[in-house]
């Protein structure tokens, strides 16, 4: 079997869950977006480290992100608003921006180091979960990841799909992100399959 398509992520609790698929539904109901999330298939997440990896490979990564959950919990997490930017083919998608906390921002570096050694970034479509046709700015952004999403230009956020959000909401919004998951990636970087999951840390491990 060739190399997959994955995303290191954190999974935001119930309530952030619950609030983003909420959204998106709203957005796929009146702008028809792409994204269409779900509790189960295409999940809300956090993107931390994107890369192209051995299916071998997935049980030694649980193994090291094991250690970078006891390592490097983040606490209480705030999303700050509403963000809507344009993608590369001038789509507009909105998204729940995540404040950067220093531990927030340690967390993305260190899951980005530890998948290094392990991944490669010359993605092919085959390498996406299921046989839906993979748009160009999909793989654009799996291969760039490194350089122009990662450490100094990280920005921590809940994609909710193609549109502007419409829905009034009231922000900050307080939560907490108690899993970091490896998921193997769809079509516009969706989390569409959970490969392992491990438990984030509420504080530094004394161990």
């Amino acid at each position: 079997m060739s190399r997959i398509a994955v995303d290191i992520v954190l999974l935001p609790d119930e309530a952030v869950t619950t609030l983003a698929l909420r959204a998106n539904a709203d957005l796929v109901g009146r702008c028809g977006s792409a994204i269409a999330l779900h509790p189960e298939n295409c999940l809300p997440h956090i993107s931390l480290a994107m890369g192209c990896i051995e299916p071998d490979a997935v049980e030694t990564l649980r193994g090291l992100l094991e250690t970078v959950g006891r390592q490097h919990p983040v606490g209480e997490l705030v999303l700050t608003g509403v963000v809507t930017s344009l993608d590369a083919r001038g789509e507009s998608v909105s998204a729940f921006a995540l404040a950067k906390t220093r531990e927030v921002q340690e967390l993305h570096e260190c899951v980005v180091e530890v998948l290094q050694p392990h991944a490669t970034w010359d993605v092919t479509e085959e390498m996406l979960y299921g046989d839906e046709a993979v748009a160009a700015v999909t793989l654009a952004w799996i291969r760039n990841f490194r350089d122009k999403a990662a450490f100094a230009a990280f920005f921590p956020h809940i994609t909710i799909g193609y549109g502007t959000v419409e829905e009034v909401m009231s922000f900050p919004i307080r939560f907490t992100a108690p899993k970091l998951a490896t998921c193997h990636l769809g079509n516009c970087c969706t989390c569409r399959h959970v490969l392992t999951t491990v438990p984030l840390a509420k504080s530094v491990s004394t161990e």
